[in-house]
């Protein structure tokens, strides 16, 4: 057993060094690790809800952080709706349900796919991003020196990071939701022709309150958790050029954990409900 144990730990270490990933090894590591995203998130909460706010700078973090996803979020929203579309025509067809298939899609991309699939992404892109500019901001003493002026950088830098992020995601994943349906609509379209009133009249009256506002709230949560993990790398990033490319991979990796783990936590309480 023993050998088995330390096996997996050195595969472990090994992946970890390979991919520049500063993940933890040993249930102390994590926990620290956990503990200091804990520190960070209790720093936040203390620290946006002291006057004054930045207005302006969460108004630009919030414009740049979606106007940057749209892209890659519509074309993922597209090819999820477009792909699961196609692949469920057939089955339904058996049993003779095609006309299902509209509401099937929206329930499983409003409830699941599609917030889920939006928010890794998100997590990909801006995750990364505010994990490496914070980084590269650590590394070159900016954020020191803005500290020794007295500007206070944690609510300039990264309360209005996590603001932005929170607040954005939704609108993304509706819109990716809302892109998805065009792509669900596309691929009906192939095999049988349907209006696009029809379509969405059939889609939506499969929906009902517990498939879109736990999806929706949900998002928040999502969004909060990647604005928090990518500005905590960035901010605690070690010394070295190298650090910079850590803090983005481990911000990747964490917060997309954090997404499923969330989302594991959203379904079991609203199946409670």
């Amino acid at each position: 057993m023993s050998k088995i144990s330390n096996t997996n730990l050195n595969v472990i270490v090994k992946l970890n060094s390979a991919f520049n990933l500063s993940l933890p090894v040993s249930v102390e590591e994590f926990l620290e690790k956990t503990g200091k995203i804990f520190l960070f998130a209790k720093r936040f909460f203390t620290e946006a809800f002291l006057p004054p706010f930045d207005f302006r700078e969460a108004y630009k973090q919030s414009f740049s952080i979606g106007y940057k996803s749209l892209p890659l979020i519509g074309i993922t929203g597209f090819i999820i709706g477009f792909t699961l579309t196609l692949q469920s025509i057939p089955t339904l067809n058996k049993f003779g349900a095609a006309s299902l298939v509209p509401s099937m899609v929206a329930v499983a991309v409003l409830r699941e796919i599609g917030p889920v699939i939006s928010s890794l992404i998100f997590a990909g892109k801006i995750g990364s991003g505010i994990g490496a500019e914070l980084g590269s901001m650590r590394v070159t003493e900016q954020i020191d020196a803005m500290e020794v002026s007295g500007t206070r950088p944690f609510r300039y830098l990264v309360v209005t990071r996590i603001i932005a992020s929170t607040f954005t995601l939704p609108l993304l994943v509706i819109y990716a939701d809302l892109i998805a349906l065009l792509g669900g609509f596309i691929a009906v379209n192939i095999s049988s022709p349907m209006n696009l009133n029809l379509y969405f009249m059939s889609a939506f009256s499969g929906l009902g309150f517990m498939d879109v506002i736990p999806a929706t709230i949900k998002t928040y949560f999502f969004g909060f958790a990647i604005g928090l993990v990518g500005c905590n790398e960035g901010w605690n990033a070690a010394r070295g050029t190298e650090s910079v490319g850590i803090a983005a991979n481990t911000a990747v990796v964490i917060s997309s954990l954090m997404v499923i783990i969330i989302d594991m936590l959203a379904v079991q309480i609203t199946s409670l409900l």
